[in-house]
């Protein structure tokens, strides 16, 4: 079956073609960083324009990459939460249109099920049930869960930021320390040679019980960004060099050592096969070291996506639909979707 994807949901306008169920023939991802660098974070307005202009013309270009004719396709997939409104409408509007001029299934897909499921791009990875049941963490700009998999479609929830995102505490942090936007990467870089126990920065322990969730195996990074203000209150040179690589350092190591101990419980608790990270913040190397060794610790192999596929992309978001595929049988051909910015991922 020849999937083609389309994924809008935040500041990258991506399109992948895939045959079902890992041959990769197309992913094209155009990147706006540089049109939101001036505004220190994402603007849904030109986030969504941006959407409109190129997402033809990768449309064109991915089918011509893929080999294949608009004819051959046999499904369109896209992703219908969470993200940004006007952004994700822009996608489902582009699919729903394919999808009933060519007369193939629709397929809609939550994006944090496809950051989930690109830790299966890459080759070396095992196949999706021979790695089940397993544990995520999934870790990007607008979430922090842990998840644990049973089955295709059986997510359970165990744990989630409070507040801030990991990714989100990144850049809130680059941007007290006057580095920019996206603050992940330019926190890792600065980081670079600083001593990351320099400064004793919270690890922000949720205590109280909140949904449902353990709050053991809960995030919560709000305190952590106001201990970086008040440090660089207290000491303006914390944020010039050389003091610089040792506020990023250990910035970076508080907002990391919080993942890798609740992921340290959760793994203490579950019997799993596998434990996976993904999202945008997983290609960071520092965390990378970090979950190498937790998985070395705890005796279970390590998933990790390539870098390419861990940061928003239509490659997942195919990977993501060929699981829906045995759950879709005798399912609305062409539904008639809608935007879900607060698009709910797993069961608690």
């Amino acid at each position: 079956m020849n999937l083609l994807a389309i994924e809008t949901s935040c500041d990258e306008t991506s399109v992948a073609v895939l045959t079902a169920p890992n041959v990769l023939r197309a992913n094209l991802v155009y990147t706006q960083i540089a049109k939101h660098r001036p505004y220190g974070g994402v603007v849904p307005e030109i986030a969504s324009r941006c959407h409109v202009e190129e997402l033809p013309g990768l449309l064109r270009q991915a089918l011509a990459e893929s080999g294949l004719a608009w004819g051959d396709l046999d499904a369109i997939a896209v992703t219908h939460g969470p993200g940004l409104a006007s952004a994700l409408l822009v996608g489902l509007a582009a699919a729903q249109a394919l999808a009933l001029r060519l007369d193939i299934p629709l397929l809609a897909v939550n994006h944090l099920e496809g950051h989930l499921c690109s830790l299966f791009l890459d080759p070396a990875a095992p196949a999706f049930a021979d790695a089940l049941p397993f544990l995520t963490l999934i870790v990007s700009g607008g979430h922090t869960q842990l998840v644990r998999v049973e089955a295709p479609g059986q997510y359970r929830l165990l744990g989630q930021t409070l507040d801030d995102a990991a990714g989100e505490a990144l850049d809130k942090g680059a941007k007290l320390l006057g580095l920019g936007y996206p603050g992940g990467p330019l926190i890792e870089r600065a980081a670079q040679g600083g001593d990351m126990r320099r400064i004793k920065f919270p690890r922000g322990q949720p205590t109280e019980h909140t949904g449902g969730l353990d709050p053991a195996l809960c995030f919560s990074y709000s305190g952590l960004k106001t201990a970086l203000l008040y440090h660089l209150k207290a000491q303006p040179a914390a944020a010039q060099p050389p003091e610089l690589a040792h506020t990023a350092a250990s910035y970076q190591e508080a907002v990391f050592d919080a993942l890798i101990a609740r992921s340290a419980r959760a793994l203490e608790r579950q019997d799993v096969k596998y434990f996976g990270c993904c999202g945008g913040v997983s290609i960071n190397k520092r965390l990378r070291a970090k979950l190498a060794e937790l998985a070395a610790q705890c005796g279970v192999p390590l998933l990790l996506a390539p870098p390419k596929f861990c940061t928003d992309n239509a490659a997942m978001i195919a990977a993501a639909a060929c699981r829906q595929l045995p759950l879709a049988a005798g399912a609305e051909k062409i539904p008639r979707l809608d935007a879900h910015p607060e698009l709910a991922f797993g069961t608690v």
